[in-house]
């Protein structure tokens, strides 16, 4: 029985233009990352850059956000202008005509595009920021878009974030389409598919989950998907503990375990106290399980998301040490 393949959604993301797509930084450069440019052939990204497309030019001077009486602008401290409706406006328009989105990727820090710990300064004058929050453009996108997967550059360096997103970017182009299919049926496959990562997510919403699948009052699909979605996007709320994913693939394990030699018990366990320490990534795990789902044709495990929630290609296997997470 040969492991069935999975064909993985394209999800649509937004991001920020200035990283790896043009030079429209205030200062005409662009942002360079890796992560970015091998995502590109499996993604249908969508650039933006709202201090260009608010019609300011590059180069530019820089803006800041500045409190004026309490209240946040979105200031040009070299000339004074004051762009915070402009941005505004661009925010709610630009938004509110995305119809299919899965994700974003904003620029980091930036007093537009930046979703967290942006810089926040007393006055226009040379003075140390105040303290920390979202940009203009980087908080309508958390506002409109609470649920989804919203990352900047700096955070994706880091390995856990990294997996965290994209396990909910490509969870979110499946369910999308689930939505757009109007079938139980393919509601109902989706669960099945998602229960081992689902049980590493969060186990409180995945028996809400299955409540809503077993459909006991015989509601709609329309009544269904909308509950669905948003107990769905409660699950995802937070990335797996390294615990809850260690005890999801205990529990993998123990399908196959009396065929396993005690070697390859011991290796493996050996591979999870890496893992628990920080030393390897999730994906080191996974693909070692994976190679036994496979040589012991376990049919249910084979359709289980949490083996390869996003394309394999994407698993890098490095360890970066700052950790932005806890950021």
């Amino acid at each position: 029985m040969a492991m069935r393949l999975r064909e993985f959604v394209k999800p649509n993301v937004v991001i920020s233009k200035c990283i790896t797509f043009e030079n429209v930084r205030w200062n005409a450069q662009i942002i360079a990352s890796d992560f970015v440019e091998k995502l590109k052939p499996f993604v249908n990204f969508i650039p933006v850059y709202p201090e260009v497309q608010i019609g300011l030019s590059v180069p530019r001077d820089p803006l800041r956000i500045v409190l004026v009486n309490g209240v946040k602008r979105l200031i040009q401290p070299a000339t004074g202008l004051d762009f915070t409706e402009k941005t505004q406006n661009f925010a709610e328009s630009f938004l509110s005509s995305l119809r299919e989105v899965d994700g974003f990727i904003l620029k980091s820090g930036s007093p537009s595009s930046g979703f967290k710990n942006v810089k926040i300064y007393p006055n226009i004058g040379k003075s140390a920021s105040i303290a920390r929050g979202r940009g203009f453009f980087g908080g309508a996108v958390v506002e409109k878009f609470p649920n989804l997967a919203i990352e900047d550059e700096k955070r994706l360096l880091n390995l856990r974030i990294r997996e965290h997103f994209l396990t909910k970017l490509y969870t979110h182009a499946s369910f999308r389409m689930v939505k757009k299919s109007s079938s139980i049926r393919e509601l109902i496959r989706f669960h099945s598919e998602n229960k081992l990562l689902l049980t590493a997510y969060n186990q409180k919403e995945l028996r809400i989950l299955g409540r809503v699948v077993a459909n006991q009052e015989d509601a709609s699909f329309n009544q269904l998907i909308e509950l669905y979605q948003t107990h769905l996007f409660g699950a995802f709320e937070r990335s797996p503990s390294i615990g809850a994913n260690i005890n999801v693939m205990m529990k993998a394990m123990g399908c196959f375990s009396k065929e396993l030699s005690k070697e390859e018990k011991r290796f493996f366990l050996e591979l999870l106290e890496r893992y628990k320490a920080t030393n390897v990534p999730l994906s080191a795990c996974l693909s070692v399980l994976k190679a036994w789902v496979i040589r012991f044709e376990q049919e249910y495990l084979m359709q289980q998301t949490f083996f390869e929630p996003f394309p394999g290609e994407l698993m890098k296997l490095e360890i970066v040490e700052k950790d932005y997470w806890k950021k």
